[in-house]
């Protein structure tokens, strides 16, 4: 079955800025397995980075490699100086026995403001759920709240290790909208990895397709096209393929058909 994706275009990332994190020949050696192997990575501001790739392909252990919390054999990792990062893990296990809020559980790690924490749960779109206990929270929803701690940070560069598990189709296409708002916003970078293709593809300005080592990179357009693509995703490779529509006329307010711009990116240029 194809699926139709349309590509945000409308991206504030500027590939000539400074880059926040800038990556270059990373090795990852973990029990005597080459777990990387000599991994570029760069991350702009505005910018949504996004690793994808099989199970085992090192996506988390780049991440954590990234934020320091695993040695490196080779290769450097370059931060811009006072670089803040809010990072969203996996998962958090959580004593089901704690009688603790979301609104508690948020300020667990530093004292945070309240109405800061107000702010960071409208902005993750969860700001029902300040009064309830972390334990009575769908896992979809606690998504969210992993994403209103991680803004508390108030990053520059916001880590996303699969924000999208245990959320349905509905609220991944919300989540990454709200990611998308985020670092509209914010103008932070954004480094997100995600097995599901079918919303990442479509809510990125780079694609960075792992297994071990980089096997292509680029924007949407362009891994869909290559053949190491197709290789590691093979049938699903196309058919979640991303879709970039131009048209050369635009609409007026009573549905009719008017000229576009002389460039021919019109209204349903997405």
């Amino acid at each position: 079955m194809s699926v139709t994706l349309y590509r945000n275009m409308s991206s504030p990332y500027d590939s000539s800025a400074v880059p926040l994190l800038d990556v270059r020949g990373l090795s990852v050696m973990l029990g005597g397995r080459t777990v990387l192997d000599a991994v570029d990575l760069t991350v702009t501001p505005g910018e949504i980075v996004t690793l994808i790739g099989p199970n085992g392909a090192g996506k988390t252990t780049l991440v954590r490699a990234v934020l320091g919390l695993v040695p490196v054999q080779a290769g450097a990792v370059r931060r811009r100086p006072g670089l803040r990062v809010g990072y969203m893990p996996q998962r958090i296990a959580v004593d089901p026995t704690l009688p603790l809020t979301v609104r508690r559980f948020l300020g667990l790690w530093r004292p945070v403001p309240a109405a800061r924490i107000v702010a960071a749960l409208e902005e993750a779109g969860v700001t029902h759920l300040a009064a309830s206990p972390v334990q009575a929270v769908s896992g979809g929803e606690m998504q969210r709240v992993l994403l209103a701690r991680a803004l508390l940070a108030d990053p520059d560069l916001l880590v996303l290790d699969e924000p999208d598990q245990g959320v349905d189709v509905h609220g991944q296409a919300d989540l990454f909208a709200r990611i998308d708002a985020v670092r509209k916003a914010r103008g932070c970078g954004v480094l997100l990895v995600s097995h599901d293709l079918h919303t990442v593809m479509a809510r990125t300005d780079r694609v960075l397709c792992l297994n071990r080592h980089v096997c292509c990179s680029g924007s949407p357009e362009d891994v869909r096209r290559h053949p190491e693509y197709h290789a590691l995703f093979g049938r699903h490779a196309d058919a979640l393929a991303v879709y970039v529509h131009r048209h050369d006329h635009a609409h007026a307010e009573d549905g009719s058909v008017v000229p576009g711009p002389a460039d021919g990116r019109g209204c349903c240029d997405h």
